[in-house]
């Protein structure tokens, strides 16, 4: 299973890049990971700054791809949860995994009825950003439960 992480916009922070660039080595060591930007655009009333970077998310969705969204209105998981749902997708021979976090509006309906599943890392309204570090995070985290190592803690 490969998976692939969009998100929308260069990340600004370098603390945050540093943070991504952690996780996204150590989940290497498990899965093979893309991490791919879309445009963010600016200068447009919502409704069309969502629509357009709604648009160029899904060119970048391989075909077949089973789509995730990260949203606050989406499934909240544990982090055994997600573990599970990684297992679960593996075993049952998902090509691509992909990952999805909107830009600052967040996603269009229709690109949300693309979705395989939504998924909330917090009730919390969160920059999109830090949810970056913090999938990536999670994904490790899933990981290293499904493999029995110690990092997780109950």
């Amino acid at each position: 299973m490969r998976l692939k992480l969009l998100w929308v916009g260069k990340t600004q922070e370098s603390w945050v890049r540093t943070g991504i660039e952690e996780y996204a080595g150590r989940v290497k060591r498990y899965a093979p990971l893309e991490i791919l930007e879309a445009r963010e655009e600016k200068g447009a009333q919502a409704a069309t700054m969502r629509e357009r970077e709604c648009e160029r998310l899904a060119k970048l969705i391989p075909k077949g791809g089973k789509l995730v969204l990260l949203d606050e209105r989406g499934e909240q998981m544990s982090s055994p949860e997600l573990a599970s749902f990684l297992s679960k997708n593996r075993d049952q021979g998902t090509q691509d995994l992909v990952f999805a976090i909107g830009g600052a509006y967040g996603f269009t309906d229709s690109f949300r009825a693309q979705a395989f599943k939504t998924i909330s890392l917090s009730r919390m309204t969160l920059t999109h950003q830090m949810v970056r570090v913090f999938l990536l995070e999670q994904i490790y985290r899933g990981f290293t439960i499904i493999n029995g190592e110690p990092y997780h803690h109950e």
